[in-house]
């Protein structure tokens, strides 16, 4: 008798623990094999893991947490984020694993300061965009009321930062993708004289509408905290996405775009 209820509970948590594996998957890496060595650690993270698209997060007990949440414990230390096998490049599902005493002290830091910066654009979305009234360089007016009614792709920048011009490329591609859709602007604002971005562009044209001279609106209106930063601002006014990666830029305005 006693032996037939231990197969039944032993079943029945068996069922459970094959419930759980399937609706959230397997991480997609070893985590402890992961943290051994920096650049092993680090390449695995810069390809798989967007901290600044939509993801469904986890805790270390495989419970479900607000993605709010999840950026906190990665801010707060003594955790890393590991892509689980389930996800797509639709749903994306991030589980908290703890870092081990002996993993190279730079993986923490690195964590830490991409979720801070992270967390810090996150709480933007789903604000007004600060009002703003500029011209570009070629003397278009700019402003929250010109634009009413279209999606406004914005990336802030400045020519020294090269991880802002590695990018040109891509975004000149995108905004090339979308050049016959009416309802969507590209603008950039930029720290630097119209004189030096005149010089600068002539060599490395943007395919964006360029305003001069923020330095001071981006610092303190924008707060923003990294180069480069990007914003989509929707229809209404509203941010819905901040991040300083383009690739999730891409996939937020394909999603912002189609959406009706």
């Amino acid at each position: 008798m006693m032996k037939n209820i231990f197969y039944r509970f032993a079943f029945f948590l068996l069922l459970v623990s094959c419930s759980n594996a399937t609706h959230y998957g397997s991480p997609e890496v070893n985590p402890l094999e992961i943290q051994k060595n920096f650049m092993d650690w680090w390449t695995y993270h810069y390809n798989n893991v967007m901290l600044s698209r939509d993801f469904f997060g986890l805790d270390a007990n495989a419970k479900e947490i607000s993605k709010e949440e999840f950026l906190i414990a990665l801010r707060d230390g003594g955790f890393i984020p590991i892509r689980l096998n389930s996800s797509n490049e639709e749903n994306f599902h991030y589980q908290l694993f703890k870092i081990e005493p002996s993993s190279d002290t730079s993986i923490q830091a690195t964590i830490a300061e991409e979720a801070f910066s992270t967390l810090h654009n996150y709480k933007k979305e789903g604000t007004a965009f600060p009002n703003f009234s500029f011209k570009d360089l070629d003397g278009n007016l700019i402003s929250n009321d010109n634009l009413k009614g279209k999606i406004v792709v914005v990336k802030c920048w400045f020519i020294h930062c090269v991880a802002c011009i590695e990018e040109f490329p891509e975004v000149n591609a995108m905004a090339a993708k979308y050049k016959n859709r009416k309802d969507i602007v590209f603008i950039s604002l930029a720290e630097d004289t119209p004189e030096q971005l005149r010089t600068f562009l002539a060599k490395r044209p943007l395919s964006y509408s360029v305003v001069p001279n923020l330095k001071l609106y981006m610092n303190e209106t924008l707060q923003i905290n990294g180069f480069p930063t990007h914003f989509i601002v929707n229809k209404e006014g509203i941010i819905e996405k901040v991040t300083s990666n383009y690739h999730d830029l891409a996939v937020a305005l394909q999603q912002v775009s189609s959406e009706k």
